[in-house]
């Protein structure tokens, strides 16, 4: 019988804005909080700014371990977050999105804009294509990413996304449901890659 694994660390995607809506920056802090109460480490994209800034910050506060990832060009415009147990300033985007999945044993997208957008798809196509089986969840808070849910549901029925190549993902609309569901989808992985392959 195979030994339980534990998730070790979190990746969470979100964006460098707050948005309009106060909930949003509510419950990145209240998930933030989450991890450091689970010893759950959080991976993010190392600003200050925004959701980002607010599950960092969070997570700190309670006691959490964070990781944070940034590309020099964006260390002043996103204000970096020096406080962050291990921060990590890199060339470019590619190299930062390869070191956050190698780092992470799962992702969350919070809400966000197009960067937020293009990092949950990206994990997305790499499950798709095989490349990792590492639990991917979008935190569907308020609906927010009710209109890409609903575009793959399309993509379903218009035959572009075919049953033996599913986007597999999980949904969650409630911040204190995502933890556990990522810790169940990561039991019950057989073989999460810590790395990706030369081609990414």
């Amino acid at each position: 019988m195979n030994e339980a694994r534990e998730i070790a660390n979190v990746c969470v995607y979100c964006g460098s804005s707050p948005g309009h809506d106060p909930a949003f920056q509510q419950a990145a802090e209240r998930f933030g909080r989450i991890l450091a109460e689970n010893g759950v480490g959080l991976v993010y994209g190392g600003g200050n700014l925004g959701l980002m800034g607010a599950v960092a910050r969070s997570a700190i506060e309670a006691g959490g371990r964070v990781v944070g990832i940034i590309p020099g060009f964006l260390a002043k415009r996103e204000h970096m977050l020096e406080a962050v147990q291990e921060l990590l300033v890199v060339d470019d985007m590619h190299t930062r999105k390869r070191l956050m999945f190698e780092k992470a044993d799962a992702f969350v997208a919070f809400p966000g804009g197009i960067g937020t957008l293009e990092e949950l798809v990206e994990q997305l196509t790499w499950a798709q294509l095989g490349r990792h089986d590492k639990p991917v969840l979008i935190a569907d808070l308020a609906g927010f990413w009710a209109p890409l849910l609903g575009l793959l549901d399309h993509m379903r029925e218009t035959g572009f996304i075919r049953r033996e190549y599913e986007a597999r993902y999980l949904v969650r609309d409630r911040v204190e449901d995502i933890l556990p569901a990522l810790r169940a989808a990561y039991a019950a992985t057989a073989r999460p890659r810590r790395a990706l392959p030369q081609e990414f």
